[in-house]
């Protein structure tokens, strides 16, 4: 369902008379979210949210339904305790999520970048317990402890010290009703806030809409009043005045006891702890008075609800056609579920700001982070080119996810290519694990060469040793006719190689030995290899992200770095034709001295990379 976001004001309804009589008895409730409406039934739940390109997208589960639950759970009273932990934690999760799906991405600060990296944790994890226990927190600081405090400091005055202990509970629970309207009130003020009540009210509207036969359209819900019976404004009612006898037991029972003080402060601390254990057993009390009095409408039950309904006026706005439209999506969907147990869920199609987004991403990395590694991040997650990265307003959710997981994963050093698990080489697109050395650019200009050798058309058998991923052979089999055998050590090397031949249709034959061990008795017209080369001292030297994470059975070529130059040229004549050909990387440093290894051979060539180092050399017997 698709509708644009409306700037009008909200319509008034119309003084049209609705009956009272319900012929839809339904138990389906609902709560008003950041721009939208969570509809909850008996087997599913669904909210809806506008986003912030006036879309309407939707997220649906599946609950268990009321039978199928522990016996305890539903028992009378404790299924009222468990429903009000339970909304809690739930209707905190979908305020947070339901802002995401708006489009309200906050940028994260220096401390929860900092928590993420040191202790692995998301921090909106975290933030979201937090939010419930500061909820708890809160209420209790305003409607329990506050009353208690100042209701002991007016019964502390002489001429009010001797009063009844029902007294004091009168006047506490008439101090708790007095801030809860104004805490309302003053939250009402906050222009999110009052969004969210006018959300509330077209969730009422919309269930009204329904219990009372009409076609669920947007004309006929705006017909409802906001006021529901069923509503959890009416349900705090309930623990207000649950609480003043309840409280007033507690408070006769500490006076019997004789744990009271004369100090007004030390009576509010004794106080305390001895209410909080009784709030348990009030939502419970509170619950199954909600659910009785919804199921009748007589003259009694109005009159018992009336308060709550009253303070609904607070707590519910008059919302416009796009609200009521959004909590219609919820409530039909939720019908359709209930209904049918085929129809699949679904998830929020969360759109990120590309900004914001890739904003997270340096501030996980850090400031030393590369532009460049964090570009193919985005371009693995969005499929995109990197040229269009710049012109990206947002990215889906889900991509999002993948990519702040990613970046998680390099915090440690990993390097990019480890992470992604792939890399580009030569134009294929090859998977990498921490088994194989990771292609660089460097290899790409030795395949040039053998390319260029290669290119007469006709065809020749190629031995690819040392192979790792396999980049080299798959390159040259990509570009050649040519019969292509490709050789490692490592049994983990060869399986990612024959992993990528199969994915990218290229035939390649592959062995496993130390070098020309695993093609004894075969000849071959090239050789290519990018041998490891690295000074045995020198490992140590190199960068994390190499040292830690690469090989080192790829990279380590002994004391000097030459041991397996001096292997090829003592056994290549053995498996080159005549005229045949090697091409090796080398390091920057190691020309001459690689030309010195390979001096009896008929010809023996270096040639240096685009940064003028020496980089290959072309041996030809």
């Amino acid at each position: 369902m698709i509708s644009t976001k409306s700037n009008e004001k909200p319509k008034k309804a119309k003084p049209e008379k609705i009956p009272q009589y319900r012929p839809n008895k339904t138990n389906i409730g609902g709560q008003s979210v950041i721009e939208g409406v969570m509809m909850r039934g008996s087997k599913s739940m669904a909210t809806a949210v506008r986003n912030s390109n006036g879309v309407i997208t939707m997220e649906t589960s599946r609950i268990k339904s009321a039978k199928d639950k522990n016996f305890l759970f539903r028992m009378p009273f404790v299924r009222g305790i468990v429903n009000f932990g339970s909304q809690m934690f739930a209707g905190t999760a979908l305020l947070m999520r339901s802002a995401e799906v708006y489009g309200d991405f906050a940028e994260p600060s220096k401390f929860e970048n900092w928590f993420a990296k040191k202790f692995k944790i998301n921090p909106m994890n975290l933030i979201l317990g937090f939010s419930v226990v500061l909820g708890i927190a809160l209420a209790i600081l305003l409607f329990v402890f506050l009353p208690n405090f100042l209701s002991g400091l007016f019964f502390s005055i002489p001429k009010f010290s001797n009063a009844h202990p029902v007294l004091h509970s009168l006047v506490e629970g008439l101090l708790m009703i007095i801030i809860f309207v104004i805490y309302i009130v003053l939250v009402s003020a906050m222009k999110d806030i009052r969004r969210v009540f006018q959300y509330h009210g077209a969730e009422h509207k919309v269930i009204s809409c329904y219990e009372h036969g009409l076609e669920l359209t947007v004309e006929n819900a705006q017909k409802m009043s906001t006021a529901h019976s069923r509503c959890g404004t009416t349900f705090m009612f309930f623990v207000l005045m649950v609480s003043i006898f309840v409280f007033a037991f507690v408070n006769w029972a500490l006076v019997e006891l004789g744990w009271t003080s004369q100090s007004s402060i030390v009576n509010s601390l004794i106080k305390l702890p001895a209410k909080l254990l009784f709030v348990p057993i009030i939502a419970g009390i509170s619950y199954e008075i909600l659910k009785f009095l919804a199921k009748y409408d007589n003259l009694l039950a109005r009159i018992l609800r009336a308060p709550g309904m009253w303070l609904q006026k607070l707590t519910t706005k008059q919302p416009t056609d796009d609200m009521v439209e959004c909590s219609l999506a919820a409530f039909k969907m939720v019908l359709a579920m209930d209904a049918d147990e085929t129809i699949p869920t679904r998830k929020f199609e969360i759109k990120v700001p590309y900004p914001i987004a890739r904003k997270r991403v340096e501030g996980i990395l850090g400031e030393n982070a590369e532009q460049s590694d964090i570009d193919w991040l985005f371009v693995e997650a969005t499929s995109k080119r990197r040229s269009e990265l710049p012109t990206l307003e947002t990215i889906d959710g889900k991509a999002f996810e993948n990519v702040e997981k990613w970046a998680k994963d390099m915090v440690s050093g990993k390097p990019l290519q480890y992470v992604l698990g792939n890399t580009e080489f030569y134009g294929l697109k090859l998977s990498l694990t921490k088994n194989v050395l990771i292609p660089r650019p460097e290899t790409e200009q030795l395949v040039e060469e053998a390319l260029k050798y290669l290119g007469n058309g006709s065809v020749k058998k190629v031995l690819d040793l040392c192979c790792g991923s396999g980049a080299i052979a798959l390159a040259v089999a990509k570009n050649t006719e040519s019969e292509i055998t490709a050789s490692d050590i490592s049994k983990d090397a060869i399986a990612v190689a024959s992993a990528n031949a199969l994915a990218l249709n290229l035939k390649v034959k592959f062995a496993v030995g130390d070098l020309f061990t695993a093609v004894a008795g075969e000849k071959f017209d090239v050789v290519i290899s990018n041998p490891p080369y690295i000074k045995h001292g020198d490992i140590a030297k190199l960068e994390k992200k190499v040292k830690d994470f690469e090989p080192t059975l790829a990279l380590d070529g002994g004391e000097d770095g030459l041991n397996f130059y001096r292997l090829l040229a003592k056994n290549a004549t053995e498996h080159l034709n005549e005229d045949g050909a090697m091409f090796m990387e080398i390091g920057a440093e190691q020309g001459d001295d690689v030309k010195a290894i390979f001096a009896d051979y008929a010809s023996c060539e270096v040639k240096k990379d685009l940064n003028g180092l020496d980089r290959i050399i072309v041996v030809r017997i």
